[in-house]
């Protein structure tokens, strides 16, 4: 099925159910299907033909990302590099080039444990969906809270994610943007472990505007708030750090897998914040 208004869409999965799913790029279903995670469905809906949902745009209020951009179109767009560069380099990090060709953010978000979802909570990410009368914006954390309790109606349709511009406090405010995955190979492998960060530098090295974010493989990605209090307004210290790692590790909601401890998962996020914070205070103290 192939229909070509967001309407039209929603229509085919209400008639079907559970037994239909919403498709555009095919890969997250495929891996699924692959390795005995997911059920072949009966219909697929491929929303390939709907119009005005492949483009990137930016305007003076937010950047605008339709849910059919693949996921290699966000890799090299001169916006998203300006606005939100750890969402670009979540997507450097997603799978094989022919897969980013074929998958598209929507697909990666509407799983609702995709890569790029703790890239776009730490930019306060801000998600559009079709409920069948309305296109409906609700904040990505809180689409994510819905999705996870089972709220989110399953005909839902992810049309386009939103983020508004950082404005900087001042001209002495500097940016931090951070992007981080471990896999269990180094390369095009699945995650364990995906953290991102954003925050604003003083001119004395001092925290502003904080957002932390981590998930991995196919667990829930959250804000890890406290931690991200824990560094809010406080002058930068290598001695911050321990007690930022404890927070992350003990913070962290994450599960144990074939690959993987949940305890290895906690200590990996923590050592990714605390490491990537390093590496950037000391190339600007």
């Amino acid at each position: 099925m192939q229909p070509h208004s967001l309407h039209e869409a929603w229509e085919r999965k209400t008639v079907f159910g559970d037994s239909s799913r919403y498709v555009a790029g095919g890969t997250l279903l495929r891996t699924g299907w692959e390795n005995g995670t997911d059920h072949m469905p009966k219909q697929l809906i491929d929303l390939r033909q709907i119009t005005n949902l492949g483009d990137i745009t930016l305007t003076e209020f937010h950047l605008s990302l339709g849910a059919l951009v693949p996921l290699s179109q966000c890799r090299s767009n001169e916006h998203l590099q300006a606005v939100a560069p750890a969402l670009q380099e979540a997507a450097r990090c997603i799978a094989a080039p022919s897969v980013r060709n074929l998958a598209t953010l929507g697909g990666n978000i509407a799983s609702g444990f995709g890569d790029i979802l703790p890239a776009l909570l730490v930019y306060d990410a801000e998600l559009i969906s079709f409920d069948g009368k309305f296109m409906t914006a609700l904040p990505l954390i809180e689409w994510l809270n819905n999705h996870w309790s089972g709220i989110k109606p399953a005909a839902d349709l992810v049309a386009e994610i939103r983020i508004s511009p950082t404005r900087l406090e001042s001209p002495l405010t500097d940016r931090l943007e951070i992007f981080r995955k471990v896999g269990r190979r180094e390369v095009f492998t699945p995650s364990l472990v995906t953290v991102a960060i954003s925050a604003s530098i003083d001119e004395e090295l001092r925290f502003r505007e904080v957002r932390i974010a981590a998930g991995g493989g196919s667990g829930r990605p959250q804000r890890l708030s406290r931690a991200e209090v824990m560094l809010e307004g406080v002058r930068y210290t290598e001695e911050l750090l321990a007690s930022l790692y404890e927070e992350v590790e003990n913070s962290f909601e994450t599960y144990s897998d074939p690959f993987a401890s949940e305890l290895y998962k906690k200590k990996t996020a923590g050592n990714l914040v605390v490491s990537e914070l390093w590496k950037a205070m000391n190339i600007r103290s």
